[in-house]
């Protein structure tokens, strides 16, 4: 079959892996394997001939990378769970609202429908909105290779433009969500003109104390290669009241925080996008 392109796609062989073993093993024995989850980003590299794999693995039928299961002190997020699903799961709702808020506003019903966390973790695309909301709230990107499970703190997985902190042989099984007690988070984000992807987005927490912000965290998507977290924010945001108007100002120190890359668009546009959105963010999760 031909792709959107009219051009057909190159020529591989097929595995449907049963288990995360024989993915595994299958990528450690390919040349230039890829895996498929939900395939929303691989489908079209594959049509366009961007990647040119020797063998497909599918993770379709692995149990294992299913579903949410509570860990007591974190949620587990199996990778092959569909942002639809963890949009409406009640433990990420009750537990890591933030995640489920990201994940409802990923591009569109069909993509919702089919796109996975790990898709989502492993092409750590910039305008995706899962890499900075797992960077915020300090989530662990649970990985599988020839040497067995690892974990990778997200503030470290994602280590460019498309390019993360996992191996040809590797594969992403879930997303290690922590609890945060105390705290209250928010993602806003804002869409470009006819597409589903976001010019930039905004995920923030705080901790409130007697109405005041003890504590705060913010991080910045789209506005680099990687998800930014923006600490002259934090800084400026510690011990102030939680009220919309010295929060908005505390916003302001993004501008140490963000240099955004050239081929992005007009710098001050985007420190423009950063301040109102960490602003919005900080806001809406005071509750102010």
């Amino acid at each position: 079959m031909r792709g959107d392109s009219g051009v057909l796609p190159p020529e591989f062989e097929y595995v449907r892996a049963r288990d995360v073993a024989e993915a595994v093993r299958v990528l450690d024995d390919s040349a230039e394997g890829r895996v498929l989850a939900g395939g929303q980003s691989l489908l079209p590299l594959l049509r366009s001939r961007r990647v040119l794999p020797d063998v497909l693995v599918d993770l379709g039928g692995v149990a294992e990378l299913h579903g949410v299961r509570d860990e007591g002190d974190a949620l587990w997020i199996g990778a092959l769970s569909t942002h639809h699903e963890v949009a409406c799961d009640p433990l990420v709702r009750a537990h890591a609202p933030l995640l489920a808020q990201a994940a409802a506003a990923v591009a569109d019903p069909a993509v919702r429908r089919r796109g996975t966390v790990g898709g989502a973790l492993a092409h750590a695309d910039p305008v995706f909105d899962l890499p900075a909301v797992a960077v915020a709230l300090g989530a662990e990107c649970r990985v599988a290779g020839p040497e067995g499970e690892r974990g990778v703190p997200a503030a470290r997985f994602f280590v460019g433009a498309g390019a993360a902190a996992i191996g040809p042989n590797e594969v992403v099984t879930g997303l290690r969500v922590p609890r945060w007690p105390g705290w209250s988070f928010h993602y806003e984000r804002f869409p470009s003109d006819g597409r589903s992807w976001a010019v930039a987005g905004a995920a923030a927490g705080v901790r409130l104390v007697d109405g005041h912000i003890a504590a705060a965290r913010v991080v910045l998507g789209n506005l680099g290669p990687t998800p930014l977290r923006a600490s002259a924010v934090e800084a400026a945001c510690a011990g102030l009241p939680a009220r919309a108007a010295p929060v908005r100002a505390a916003a302001r120190a993004v501008d140490a925080d963000v240099v955004p890359p050239d081929a992005v668009g007009d710098q001050d546009r985007q420190r423009g996008l950063a301040r109102v959105l960490a602003g919005r963010a900080l806001i809406a999760a005071a509750e102010v």
